[in-house]
């Protein structure tokens, strides 16, 4: 590959309702984030994107960040088996579409337990079925 590329997702925080996954490959493209809230923090991953589509999905991770966590962002939490199972149960509620070019096929996301401490508003690690990501959604800041 050429070179590095980066992709800022929102630069301008002018899009609404949108969730996606990158899917952490060696591909060159890094995908730029602002995440955590008003806690502004700035993410990149390198791999491919994938657009899903989970509007209920949305609205609970904008509940429990935005509501539960008052949109301060989560650095440092030490997450209770509630808030955990919460998010578990959000995450597995998004739909991730395989393709091999021919056929698709849907599987649930699943929260990524091993890597929870990273976990903070619009930027979740998640197990798809082509390895680890990160979900990502509109920053509320």
């Amino acid at each position: 590959m050429a070179g590095q590329r980066f992709v800022f997702l929102d630069p301008d925080g002018s899009s609404e309702e949108w969730l996606y996954v990158v899917v952490q490959a060696a591909t060159g493209v890094f995908y730029q984030q602002q995440y955590g809230g008003t806690a502004c923090r700035q993410g990149k991953v390198e791999g491919y994107l994938v657009p899903l589509f989970g509007p209920d999905a949305l609205d609970g991770l904008c509940e429990l960040f935005e509501g539960h966590f008052r949109g301060a962002g989560t650095r440092n939490h030490p997450w209770t088996a509630d808030e955990s199972a919460k998010l578990r149960e959000i995450v597995e509620g998004v739909t991730f579409w395989v393709c091999d070019g021919d056929n698709e096929e849907p599987h649930q996301l699943r929260l990524d337990e091993d890597r929870l401490a990273e976990a903070d508003e619009a930027w979740i690690p998640v197990a798809t079925p082509d390895g680890p990501g990160v979900l990502l959604w509109c920053n509320s800041d």
